[in-house]
């Protein structure tokens, strides 16, 4: 009992639903609570632009084969792709079966669109090109400043490949850099100890914000999204997880951390640091982590994947638009293209729809209207999902390259290692350098 009321996890649990309560109880009080679960996520936002470039650049400069850099960062962008593609068309062959919209009989001529005004404008003007231009930053100290994960791990690879190439003249410098890392890390625990109290202030600003009610109207849409994501990540990256040699139910168990603070913030930013260094504690290399994760923040979004095919369809249902196979096959392959861009800008999601429903036509991008009371509320399965799938594509990547530890990581998963992953994460101590989880245990 002592145990699970000092983990990280548990505090988290605790606090999301104390906060959904205070929510519901006390609507204008929970709405207040915003600055509490805002200024969490600045704390951990503040720190993934440094903690992403030091992994990727001693990953590469200590990987050395440049090569490899380049056919890891191939092998991930490979999986990626045939991943979201099979969400989204799962979330195509759910909104087509399940019909969440039908019966909705709405006019989109009724609907206000002021409240979506910013997302159809930034929608017209999001493109393929636009979000490739987007991965090259202004300048250096901007990427940083504004915490672009993209434009900073574009950057950090280029200093990667130069370090590396330095060899022996870089030593000094990659030392410095490795010891940056070390402390981030360290900041990263300490930042951690106050999750629960922005989990708390985030849930209790949404209940409060939106209330409960807003879910019954739409509950049929929401009900279709968290079920096919539940069953995305128990089937799919399941199977994944079976051919990698390892379970989805214990790899779940051992990222809980991870996605109760997701659960709580709506962020899956939130738990990138962590899930860094879950992963190398899992048997990846870092020189894998350190690609993998930050481009999965914006190539790999299974859950906002099955969320935009879902909700496109679910528009065109309540609105009564008829949408022919053709036209499914369009909304797929646009789809493709736009959902890369969904993490590159604040609002991706809305504006990413609204970019897709202006290319297919005949879809009212007006209907978005319809999602803005429960869109909230759906984030949440998006980030976890999102969470999971990085997670599950950096051990397939990692096998692929044969740099995956799967006896260690069975161990892991298995709870040896358990009690000082737990308290390391809470800040209680540090990691034994050099030494494996299980030899460290014994020791103490």
């Amino acid at each position: 009992m002592k145990r699970f009321t000092h983990s990280l996890y548990a505090q988290v649990l605790v606090a999301v639903v104390a906060g959904a309560l205070l929510g519901h109880f006390n609507p204008s009080l929970g709405a207040a609570m915003r600055p509490l679960g805002e200024g969490f996520i600045k704390l951990v936002k503040m720190l993934i632009a440094p903690i992403v470039f030091t992994t990727v650049v001693t990953g590469i400069a200590k990987m050395g084969d440049l090569k490899k850099v380049g056919r890891v960062g191939l092998k991930g962008l490979v999986y990626f792709e045939v991943l979201t593609t099979v969400a989204l068309a799962i979330g195509l062959v759910v909104g087509k079966v399940v019909q969440p919209g039908a019966g909705m009989n709405i006019n989109p001529a009724t609907l206000d669109t002021k409240s979506i005004a910013s997302y159809t404008s930034s929608g017209h003007s999001l493109s393929t090109a636009d979000f490739l231009l987007n991965i090259i930053p202004k300048d250096v100290v901007d990427a940083f400043a504004r915490g672009d994960i993209l434009q900073v791990l574009f950057f950090s690879i280029l200093c990667g490949v130069a370090l590396a190439a330095l060899k022996t003249q870089g030593i000094g410098l990659l030392h410095l850099i490795e010891g940056l890392s070390n402390v981030l890390f360290r900041i990263i625990a300490i930042v951690m100890r106050v999750a629960p109290i922005g989990a708390f202030g985030a849930m209790a600003f949404t209940v409060g914000q939106y209330g409960i009610a807003s879910l019954l109207s739409l509950g049929k849409l929401m009900a279709s999204f968290y079920a096919t994501s539940l069953l995305f990540v128990l089937i799919v990256l399941g199977l994944v997880m079976r051919a990698a040699g390892l379970g989805i139910f214990r790899f779940l168990r051992y990222i809980r951390e991870e996605i109760f603070i997701v659960l709580g913030t709506s962020s899956s930013e939130s738990a990138l640091p962590l899930l860094m260094r879950k992963m190398e504690k899992l048997g990846c290399s870092k020189p894998v982590v350190g690609l993998v994760v930050p481009m999965g923040y914006s190539f790999n979004l299974d859950g906002t994947s099955i969320y935009l095919t879902l909700a496109t369809l679910f528009i065109a249902q309540a609105t009564n638009t008829h949408v022919t196979f053709g036209q499914e096959l369009e909304i797929l392959a646009v789809l493709l293209l736009t959902s890369k861009g969904a993490a590159a800008v604040t609002g991706g999601g809305f504006i990413t729809l609204a970019a897709t429903l202006s290319a297919v036509g005949n879809i009212p991008v007006a209907g978005l209207t319809l999602l803005i009371g429960v869109d909230r509320f759906m984030s949440e399965a998006r980030a976890i999902t999102n969470l999971i799938g990085n997670g599950v594509a950096t051990v397939v990547v990692s096998k692929w390259e044969k740099e995956f530890d799967t006896q260690r990581a069975r161990d892991v998963l298995n709870n040896v290692a358990t009690v000082e992953a737990e308290e390391y994460e809470a800040g209680h101590v540090e990691p034994t350098a050099g030494v494996p989880e299980t030899a460290a245990a014994a020791e103490r």
